[in-house]
C-alpha cells in the first residue's frame, strides 16, 4: 500500500535516491508550476500512482517516497504555461525522464503523441497536443547506489600524458562479428573486457579505449523511418544511465560497466568516454517532448534572445543546451563526476567543445564550465579532451581551450594527408605536425600532449579508404550522397575503391604505414581509429553514422592479410614508449644543445645540410629529417627520422656530429631493424616511407 501522498523529502541531491527505506525524488524547473510523479508497473506499460512531488525549494521540486526501493519505474509530467513564444513549452500529458535517471527501462516508440503540439496543424508548434505518451517514453529507472563500489578491485592505471596512446572505438562495432567472443557479450561492455580484447588492445600498445557515446540514446525518427539506425549514439536521451543495448544483461547494467573497466584497468589500460552535452535528442523546437524541454525549455536550451520559440542551432542537431545556466551547468559536472567516481573512468572526450565554452559574448577559455571542471577535485585529474569546433559563429578554436584540456588537431591530420597524398609546399607544415603544432599550443605552460594528433576518426574515411577512394560512397545513408565531407584529402592511386590491381593495393598499404610511422613520430598524443589496424573498409562510406551493420563493424575473420597492421603498430608503439625524443611533453625548438653540436631540435635536408629558409620554401621538396635530443634519466636520447614523400628511393646522408646510429624503424620494411650504421654513410629510405634511427655517443 502506498500513501496518499508523498513526504517533503530534501532538494539536495537531483534524482532519485535510495537511503534504505524510501526513495527521495527531485528535479529541477524554474518555470513549472508543479510536478507530479508518475509510478509505473514492473513492465512500464501501466500507470499505477501519480503524487504531486510536495515541495518546491531554490527552483527543486522534490518529495519523499517511503517502503519502496531500487527498481521502481517512474516519469515526470511537468505543469506550466504553454506559451512557445516566450519560450515555455510545459505539456503534462507528456511523460517526462528524469534528466538524472541511473538507468532506463523500455525503447523509445515513435508516435506523434511524443510531441507538445499537434503535427501537420497550421500553427504547428503553437498548438498544443493532449495526447499521453506515456506508452511511448522509456521509464527512469531507481537504482541502487553501491557505497563499495564491489566491481572496482583495482586502480586506474594513470598513464601519464606524454605516453598515452588513444584507441577510439565503437562499443557495438568492436565485438559484434567477434566470433571468438560468446554470442549474448558481443557488442556489449562485457564483451569488451574479453581476454581476448585485452590481448588485442595490449598487442596494439595501445593504453587507453576511447568509447564512442555510451549515454543512452535515441534513435532518431527520420532514421528509423528510413530503416536505418543512430550507430554513432551522438543524440543522447539521458547523461547517468548507459545505453541499454550495451549491456548483456540491461537489468546489471551499472554492475557489467564497472566490471568491464576494472578488468581493463587490471590489464593497464584507461578508458575515456566520448559525451555530447552541447546537445539533446530532442532537436529544435518542433522536436519531441521527451525530458528537459517538457521540465524547462527555457533554462535547459539556448533560445534566440528575439525570438525565444526558436532554438540557438550551434550543435547542428537542432538545440543546444544552455550550459550557461548553473543549474544546467551543474547537470553536466554531476553527469561527469557520476561517471569517473562510479565507474573510474579516467578521460574524456567533449564531442563539439566549442558550445561548452560558449558565454553571452561568445566563446570564452574562461568560461563556467572549463572553470568548474578545471577546480573539480575528481574531474580535473581526468584526462580532458576537446573537439575544438562547433557550428556556431567563431565556432574554430583550435588552441584556444584552457590549460587543462587536450584538442583534437585537426590542422596536423590534414597536413598528414596532404603531404603523403603528394601535395606541394607541405614540408613546412610537415615540420610542424611534427613537432605539436607549437605555433597553436606553445602558450600559457601547456604541454606537447595537448596536441591530440590523429589521420582517421570515426567521422571520415576509414585509414584503407582514405587511400582507396577520391569521392565519397553514401549511397546506403539514402541521403543522395550528399552527407559527409565533400574534401576528404584523399587519394585513389589510380582506382576507386578496393582494387584487384596487386600494384595499386602495395602502394596503398606502403603509404599508410608511412602515414602511421609519421603519426608516433609526431609529438602530442597519437589516436587511432579500431578497424585500421586491420584494414577495415566501409566501402568508401565517409559518414556512416547510421549503419550498424557489416558496412562498420570489425570483421576479426574475413579481411586482407596484407592490411594486417597490429604488429606493425605495436612496434610502433614500442618504439615511442623507448625513445623520450619521439614523445617529449616539453616543447622543443633548437634552442638548447646537449652536448657539442648537438641541439634538441634540428631539420635536414636528403644530404645531411641543415635547412635553409630558401631550403624551405621549395614547394616541391617532398624529403626531410628531423633530429630530435633530450634527456631522460640523466642519460641523452637521440633519434633521427628520415621521411621520403616522394615517389622515388632517396639516399640520406646521416647529418654532423659523430654518433653510433643503429637503424630501429623501416615502415617500408617491418622486420628490418638494429642495423648499426657508419657516420657519413647514406641511407636508402624507399619511396613513401620513414625510417627512424637511434643514436648514442659510445
Amino acid at each position: 500500500m502506498m500513501p496518499a501522498r508523498l513526504r517533503a523529502g530534501a532538494p539536495d541531491k537531483l534524482g532519485s535516491h535510495w537511503d534504505g527505506l524510501g526513495i527521495n525524488f527531485a528535479v529541477f524547473s524554474a518555470h513549472a508550476e508543479r510536478v507530479e510523479l508518475c509510478l509505473f508497473d514492473a513492465r512500464g506499460r501501466h500507470e499505477i500512482q501519480r503524487f504531486t512531488l510536495p515541495e518546491c525549494t531554490d527552483e527543486v521540486h522534490h518529495g519523499y517516497l517511503p517502503g519502496e526501493g531500487p527498481g521502481l519505474l517512474y516519469g515526470y509530467r511537468a505543469y506550466g504555461p504553454y506559451q512557445p513564444e516566450e519560450g515555455h513549452r510545459f505539456n503534462p500529458n507528456k511523460l517526462l525522464i528524469d534528466p538524472y535517471a541511473r538507468a532506463l527501462s523500455g525503447r523509445l516508440v515513435w508516435s506523434d503523441a511524443l510531441y507538445g503540439y499537434r503535427i501537420g496543424t497550421a500553427q504547428e508548434d503553437l498548438s498544443f497536443d493532449r495526447r499521453d505518451s506515456a506508452f511511448a517514453v522509456p521509464k527512469s529507472v531507481v537504482t541502487a547506489e553501491s557505497q563499495d563500489r564491489t566491481w572496482a578491485l583495482h586502480s586506474p592505471p594513470r598513464h601519464p600524458w606524454s605516453e598515452t596512446i588513444i584507441y577510439e572505438a565503437h562499443l557495438r562495432g568492436l565485438t559484434r562479428q567477434r566470433g571468438d567472443l560468446p554470442e549474448r557479450v558481443r557488442g556489449t561492455f562485457a564483451g569488451l573486457a574479453q581476454p581476448q580484447m585485452i590481448e588485442h588492445f595490449q598487442r596494439l600498445g595501445v593504453t587507453a579505449i576511447e568509447l564512442m557515446p555510451v549515454h543512452a540514446f535515441a534513435q532518431d525518427r527520420f532514421l528509423v523511418e528510413r530503416k536505418l539506425s543512430n550507430y554513432w549514439g551522438y543524440s543522447t536521451l539521458g547523461f547517468f544511465a548507459p545505453e541499454p543495448r550495451y549491456c548483456a544483461d540491461p537489468a546489471y547494467a551499472n554492475a557489467e560497466v564497472g566490471a568491464a573497466i576494472d578488468r581493463l584497468h587490471a590489464a593497464g589500460i584507461e578508458i575515456f568516454l566520448d559525451v555530447v552535452y552541447n546537445h539533446t535528442c530532442e532537436g529544435g523546437e518542433l522536436g519531441p517532448t521527451l525530458s528537459w524541454r517538457g521540465l524547462d525549455n527555457a533554462s535547459y536550451y539556448r533560445l534566440l534572445p528575439d525570438a525565444p520559440r526558436h532554438c540557438i542551432n550551434d550543435s547542428g542537431c537542432g538545440n543546444t543546451l544552455n550550459i550557461a545556466h548553473p543549474r544546467v551547468l551543474q547537470m553536466v559536472v554531476d553527469s561527469l563526476r557520476y561517471w569517473a567516481t562510479n565507474f573510474q573512468i579516467d578521460g574524456f572526450r567533449f564531442d563539439l567543445a566549442t558550445v561548452l565554452g560558449r558565454e553571452a559574448s561568445g566563446f570564452d577559455p574562461g568560461s563556467g564550465f572549463f572553470d568548474a571542471v578545471r577546480q573539480d577535485p575528481v574531474l580535473s585529474r581526468c584526462k580532458l579532451i576537446a573537439e575544438p569546433w562547433d557550428l556556431g559563429l567563431g565556432g574554430y578554436q583550435l588552441g584556444n581551450f584552457p590549460p587543462g584540456f587536450a584538442e583534437w588537431n585537426a590542422y596536423a591530420r590534414d597536413t598528414l594527408r596532404r603531404f603523403w597524398r603528394g601535395d606541394s609546399s607541405q614540408r613546412p607544415e610537415l615540420a610542424k605536425a611534427l613537432m605539436a603544432s607549437p605555433e597553436v599550443f606553445d602558450h600559457h605552460r601547456r604541454r606537447t600532449y595537448a596536441s591530440v594528433n590523429f589521420i582517421t576518426s570515426h567521422d571520415g574515411f576509414t585509414l584503407r579508404d582514405l587511400l582507396s577512394y577520391a569521392e565519397r560512397h553514401n549511397e546506403a545513408n539514402k541521403e543522395n550522397n550528399l552527407d559527409g565531407h565533400s574534401d576528404n584529402l584523399s587519394i585513389n592511386f589510380g582506382a576507386e575503391g578496393i582494387s584487384d590491381d596487386a600494384a595499386i593495393e602495395a602502394m596503398r598499404n606502403r603509404v599508410a604505414r608511412a602515414m602511421l610511422a609519421t603519426l608516433f613520430v609526431c609529438f602530442g598524443t597519437p589516436m587511432l581509429v579500431s578497424g585500421d589496424e586491420m584494414g577495415r573498409t566501409q566501402g568508401g562510406n565517409n559518414n556512416a553514422y547510421c549503419q550498424d551493420n557489416g558496412t562498420s563493424w570489425l570483421d576479426w575473420e574475413r579481411f586482407d592479410p596484407l592490411w594486417d597492421l597490429r604488429g606493425f603498430i605495436g612496434r610502433l608503439s614500442t618504439l615511442r614508449w623507448r625513445h623520450a625524443s619521439l614523445r617529449s611533453a616539453q616543447f622543443l625548438h633548437g634552442r638548447y644543445e646537449i652536448s657539442p653540436g648537438l641541439t634538441d631540435t634540428a631539420w635536414f635536408d636528403e644530404t645531411g645540410t641543415p635547412l635553409t629558409a630558401e631550403r624551405w620554401a621549395d614547394g616541391a621538396a617532398h624529403l626531410l629529417a628531423l633530429r630530435r635530443a633530450v634527456v631522460e634519466r640523466d642519460a641523452p636520447d637521440v633519434t633521427l627520422v628520415l621521411i621520403n614523400g616522394s615517389s622515388e628511393d632517396r639516399s640520406f646522408v646521416i647529418p654532423a656530429p659523430k654518433l653510433r646510429w643503429r637503424l630501429e624503424f623501416d615502415s617500408a620494411d617491418p622486420e628490418r631493424s638494429n642495423e648499426w650504421l657508419d657516420q657519413g654513410s647514406a641511407v636508402i629510405v624507399t619511396t613513401r616511407s620513414v625510417v627512424i634511427l637511434a643514436g648514442s655517443d659510445h
